[in-house]
């Protein structure tokens, strides 16, 4: 039995010293420095570990910060400048509405990039409302991953059901509020907002009045903008007729990356469509809202270049993506932007041809399909002998005159607002094509503010019939209407009449050719385009443009007038937030080194230029 004062036995190495060995000696030193060097390479690794789990822990930090500070500066061209508008944050929501009605408070997902995703999180998130009157019961619903692209749609019996809505009555406290603030349940209070590319991602947000209650009727109007450093889009928006409003979000894979989200609350319940709407305009932003979209492997279909067959649609919901920048591009003394060399290549497949000829330092427009870039003889080669008739505002006069000089590469300082001229190919003198504009902002070509209430004057309805009686019309005819009408129209009722007598004028021309046997001509509606800056508060503004393109379109429709529709009011919207690419109501006028309304020298011409080669693609596609 061991006690604590026995001697504790150990391993006794003193022999190795003291032996005289010299094999011995010689095997202990070598043990010694094998152990020695072992200890060194194992803290070596050790401290490889260490060092990487540290750099490991910083990236987390980063990643999992509480702040979320988009990089991106400078989109170039544009960018919503919040200075002229107040800014009422999510932050000022009433915090006894959020507790009442807000679904639990999601935290954001985290994204795991690596090479083997597995299934990777949804993140798409639709907040569902309560239809009724009372305050919405909010739920939140996962859906399943959609591999589509993003849309949107005129709603049948669109006159009737505008008018209808308009005239809806109030009687309840909730109908007669008015909206000041949203609650947007999936983003508010909300850090580090992460979506995935691809997937279309749904919202349901509900109008608030000024004591943070719901208001339930219908009829607001939001501007809503996504914008990052290479795309830029204006996310659809449905009016749920009950003060709920929903708005998709969609980024292709390709452009995953920083985006703000913004929305403006530019006029309460159809206030926009008033005779003189300013004096009711909002124009608060109500939300300016960092998202990261982060790339997953999702496969969208791929864009085709656009066919006859694709421009049916009376709405479209596109995008402006960037394939290029040059930081220095300076504005030349003729006013241009020569930013790439004229023959860049498109990139597939956002268009096709040389995108240099867009003079837009890289932007190009796409829809549900894209758009081919015309040469000046491919543009020529399919204008040839045709004769294309233009009846629509002064924003005609701009678009033909651009089309004649940047791509037909005839020099024509200006374009009449009434001119029927047959047109040379300065290169190849035989071919022709015939150019007929009529101005309809005015029965008289010097006059303005009576847009299709030109057709009340018999005059000008002789004049326009007269290029429609004889054995040769025209081929094609683009039609617009919209700013003139906006000024003159004293209600929204009156202006469905008018648009109605309009449908009504054309397909009794259009029957007279018939009965001649003749083949009357294709149709191309051309929507009017988004007011820029400070034209978005005007009796000209893009509530009421909007609501006036969908009005027309839905009376020529009813009388069979419609082959094709270019929405420019969609690809004029990203651009109108000041008027950088416009003067507020045109897209399109001649370049020059003069300065423009915003006081900068120049301005931005490329998003008229893009419609050019739109309806070259109407026009030539088959």
């Amino acid at each position: 039995m061991f006690t604590s004062q026995m001697p504790e036995k150990g391993p006794n190495f003193g022999w190795v010293m003291r032996s005289n060995n010299p094999k011995v000696q010689w095997w202990f030193k070598l043990l010694t420095m094998g152990v020695f060097l072992g200890i060194l390479i194992v803290w070596g690794i050790d401290g490889l570990n260490v060092g990487s789990f540290q750099r490991d822990f910083v990236l987390l930090k980063v990643n999992s910060s509480g702040k979320f500070s988009p990089t991106f500066k400078d989109f170039s061209f544009t960018n919503i400048s919040l200075r002229p508008h107040s800014v009422n944050t999510h932050q000022n929501l009433n915090q006894d509405f959020a507790r009442k009605n807000l679904a639990p408070k999601v935290a954001p997902q985290q994204i795991n990039l690596t090479e083997n995703q597995g299934n990777a999180p949804d993140f798409s998130l639709e907040m569902v409302t309560n239809v009724s009157h009372k305050e919405p019961e909010l739920v939140e619903v996962s859906r399943p991953r959609v591999h589509r692209w993003i849309s949107a749609e005129l709603e049948a019996n669109y006159s009737s059901n505008l008018l209808t809505n308009w005239l809806a009555p109030g009687g309840e406290p909730c109908r007669e509020s008015r909206t000041v603030d949203v609650n947007i349940p999936a983003l508010d209070g909300r850090e580090n907002v992460e979506l995935s590319t691809g997937d279309i991602h749904e919202f349901v947000f509900h109008a608030l009045d000024d004591s943070g209650k719901p208001h339930c009727l219908g009829g607001d109007y939001f501007e809503t903008d996504l914008a990052g450093e290479t795309w830029k889009s204006r996310p659809p928006v449905k009016d749920l007729g009950n003060g709920s409003y929903q708005f998709s979000l969609q980024v292709h894979p390709h452009f995953s990356g920083d985006y703000n989200l913004t929305v403006i609350l530019l006029f309460r319940h159809y206030e926009g469509l008033k005779f003189s709407p300013e004096r009711f305009a909002y124009d608060k932003v109500l939300r300016v809202i960092p998202v990261k979209f982060s790339k997953f492997s999702v496969e969208l279909p791929e864009l085709s270049q656009c066919k006859k067959s694709d421009l049916v649609r009376d709405v479209w919901s596109g995008r402006w993506t960037r394939h290029a920048k040059n930081n220095s591009c300076p504005i030349s003394n003729d006013g241009r932007y020569r930013c790439q060399e004229p023959n860049f290549p498109c990139q597939k497949p956002w268009c096709d041809g040389p995108l240099g000829l867009l003079e837009s330092n890289g932007w190009v427009y796409s829809t549900h399909c894209s758009f081919k870039m015309f040469s000046s003889e491919e543009a020529w080669n399919c204008l040839n002998d045709r004769w294309i008739f233009w009846w629509g505002d002064s924003n005609h006069c701009d678009t033909v005159r651009n089309i004649l000089n940047f791509i037909l590469g005839v020099d024509m300082k200006a374009v009449p607002r009434r001119v029927d001229m047959n047109i040379s190919n300065p290169r190849n003198p035989s071919q022709t094509v015939r150019f007929t504009n009529i101005f309809n902002g005015h029965p008289n070509e010097t006059g303005n503010y009576q847009g299709l209430n030109s057709l009340a004057d018999a005059d000008y309805r002789e004049l326009l019939k007269g290029y429609f009686s004889g054995n040769v019309v025209p081929d094609t005819i683009i039609m617009n209407s919209g700013l003139h009408d906006g000024v003159f129209w004293s209600s929204l009722r009156h202006f469905i009449k008018g648009a109605d007598y309009a449908a009504s004028f054309w397909a009794e021309i259009f029957d007279g050719m018939r009965q001649r046997g003749l083949t009357p001509p294709e149709v191309i509606y051309r929507t009017t385009v988004t007011t820029g800056g400070y034209a978005r508060r005007l009796a000209f503004n893009p509530n009421k443009m909007e609501a006036f393109n969908g009005v027309v379109l839905d009376k020529l429709r009813a009388h069979g007038l419609v082959d094709r529709v270019i929405d420019d009011f969609d690809m004029t919207y990203p651009w109108h937030y000041d008027n950088r690419c416009n003067d507020g109501v045109h897209y399109g006028r001649a370049p020059a080194k003069l300065k423009w309304r915003d006081g900068q020298i120049g301005h931005q011409y490329f998003v008229d230029l893009m419609l050019g080669h739109v309806l070259l693609n109407a026009l030539c596609t088959r």
